[in-house]
């Protein structure tokens, strides 16, 4: 898969330079280029046959749209799975203040469960380290 990856890394940058060629020939075009021209015209259809014969290769391969939006906005894709990382971390910072929470609060409910009903939670007791 990783060199199926890197062939079309490859092939696209090649495609890019191309295309960027293709411009700085047309943005000041003399008739006595028209043959490069028409060279990296035929490249460039080249270029995009052979990423068309790679995409099989590489279908199974799933980028989420929140990457495209990194790019969109100018940002290194690469920070996604940082960003992702982080959020996940906060997520779980705060789950675990929630479940924490919660064993405080089982806690004080357990003792003032004990003051209210105490025969009752004796015998609650005593089940849980049977079955536990």
């Amino acid at each position: 898969m990783s060199s199926s990856l890197e062939q079309l890394e490859n092939q696209l940058e090649t495609f890019i330079e191309n295309v960027r060629q293709i411009g700085i020939l047309v943005s000041d075009f003399q008739p006595q280029g028209q043959t490069i021209l028409n060279q990296k015209l035929q490249n460039m259809i080249t270029n995009i046959q052979d990423i068309d014969k790679l995409r099989s290769a590489v279908q199974d391969v799933h980028v989420p749209l929140e990457v495209f939006e990194y790019i969109d906005g100018g940002r290194n894709p690469q920070l996604y799975t940082k960003d992702c990382m982080e959020k996940a971390l906060t997520k779980n910072e705060q789950v675990n203040g929630r479940i924490d929470a919660y064993k405080r609060f089982k806690a004080m409910l357990l003792v003032e469960l004990s003051h209210v009903f105490p025969n009752e939670m004796t015998r609650y007791r005593a089940v849980r380290e049977e079955l536990g």
